[in-house]
């Protein structure tokens, strides 16, 4: 065994000013959106403590739950889908679109799968108080159905910069469901409390966070108010978070997320451990050659088994584009099972813990969400910041950083910017449903993609 030295921090920093020639060392410091640096050696003369946030526990062996994400409008063709993801390593469903509230329409959807066995999860939107009633009829009342209603109005309030009615009223109706559903389903999951609207407006991780830090704060307090216990309040909030090709911000995304909750539910005087689903970006895709996709999904899956995500969802690679075919969706589920079963991602608690990068990383973005989360719970919550408009020109500047980069070639998009072909194979695709129009009231979080641009003047 050979025994190498160990450099000095100084003898270190010697080496690099060399190498370097006539660049300053500090051009080795680059800042992010939210103002923190990435500096070019981390030990234990710049660390701190190790951080240990793994996800509590696995299920049945498998160390996350991979979870298939289904959209659509043609149930019959939306239940086969999901037959087949679930007969061939998916564990769990996420469904989308105008299906979910139909409750005729979401029974055939769900004909034939076991929901004593494989959780089923919801993204309705505004629709979310109709699609819970509809999959609890589904259920039949069943108490070992493993549902998660993932009610999240503010996110759809976001994004629409508006709601089909006073949002007072929503957010009570909201409560007054999840607390409905939680005395038939004492183990299901009510509220989703997600960062992802921010996410896919182009806002920093420390928004994204603070986002659903505020969401959940919001979802907590409202189902007290319906009469829940701030115990079952707290159980029945799931978190949602982004993952994309960056894969170290996104796995020391997920860790800070845990650091972020266990201080909220702490502020709640509960320690409840944090559920976390993650899914995969839509702002990081591109739309005309959609194969790298491949390659950003897979960076995106890998950082959130690593990061520690209870749950991860990948989209189908074609999703720029419209919904993806049954190959674009057997890829999403096989990337995970590649990821779980081949390179065994989960066979290690948190193995992120002790990398001084990633810790300090980790570290950084907890307390960059924390302040920006009180920032937001000083003006009155979220919601309240999203109707005064305080969060959207926060936005506005962490995307207008990343379009730079962009745009002056300090990052690159595979496929878009560089490494063009000029002769891309196409990928079937069905257009995706759009949601119902209302009246804004104050400027919509409205989704963006990083490519686009360049794609439309590719033309």
């Amino acid at each position: 065994m050979t025994d190498f030295a160990v450099p000095t921090p100084l003898e270190w920093r010697e080496a690099a000013v060399k190498a370097l020639k006539d660049r300053p060392l500090e051009s080795l410091v680059h800042l992010d959106a939210d103002q923190l640096a990435t500096r070019p050696l981390y030990g234990a003369a710049t660390g701190g403590a190790p951080v240990f946030a793994p996800r509590p526990s696995d299920a049945e062996g498998r160390a996350w739950d991979v979870r298939t994400l289904i959209e659509g409008q043609d149930a019959d063709a939306l239940n086969q889908a999901i037959l087949t993801d679930l007969e061939n390593g998916a564990a769990s469903v996420l469904i989308a679109g105008p299906v979910a509230p139909d409750a005729g329409r979401l029974a055939r959807v769900l004909d034939r799968v076991a929901l004593e066995l494989a959780p089923v999860a919801l993204d309705a939107g505004f629709d979310g108080t109709r699609a819970a009633e509809a999959l609890s009829a589904v259920a039949k009342g069943s108490p070992r159905a493993k549902l998660a209603f993932h009610l999240d109005p503010i996110s759809a309030y976001a994004q629409a910069g508006g709601a089909p009615g006073d949002f007072e009223a929503v957010m009570a109706e909201t409560a007054q469901a999840a607390a409905a559903q939680a005395a038939t389903y004492p183990e299901a999951t009510l509220f989703m409390a997600s960062g992802r609207v921010t996410h896919e407006a182009g806002g920093s991780i420390a928004q994204e966070l603070a986002f659903a830090a505020s969401s959940a704060v919001a979802y907590v307090k409202a189902a007290v108010a319906a009469g829940l216990s701030v115990t079952a309040a707290l159980k029945g909030v799931a978190l949602g978070v982004v993952v994309d090709q960056a894969y170290f911000d996104s796995l020391a995304k997920i860790r800070a997320l845990r650091l972020v909750w266990a201080s909220v539910s702490r502020a709640f005087g509960v320690q409840t451990p944090a559920m976390i689903e993650a899914r995969s970006s839509r702002r990081m895709l591109s739309a005309r050659d959609p194969w790298p996709n491949m390659l950003r999904l897979t960076a995106a899956g890998f950082a959130g088994a690593v990061g520690g995500a209870d749950v991860v969802v990948l989209d189908g690679f074609t999703r720029a584009a419209g919904l993806p075919d049954a190959f674009a969706r057997r890829q999403a589920r096989n990337t995970q099972l590649i990821l779980m079963e081949e390179a065994n991602l989960g066979r290690v608690d948190d193995p992120a813990s002790g990398a001084w990068y990633l810790d300090a990383r980790t570290r950084e973005l907890a307390q960059a969400a924390w302040a920006e989360f009180q920032a937001y719970e000083a003006e009155g919550g979220v919601v309240a910041c999203l109707e005064g408009e305080v969060i959207q020109p926060r936005v506005a500047r962490a995307r207008a950083l990343a379009e730079k980069a962009f745009k002056d070639g300090a990052a690159q998009i595979v496929g878009v910017t560089q490494f063009v072909d000029p002769q891309v194979r196409p990928a079937p695709v069905t257009p995706a449903p759009t949601a119902a129009a209302v009246d804004a009231t104050f400027e919509a979080l409205a989704p963006i993609r990083f490519a686009a641009a360049f794609e439309e003047a590719a033309q």
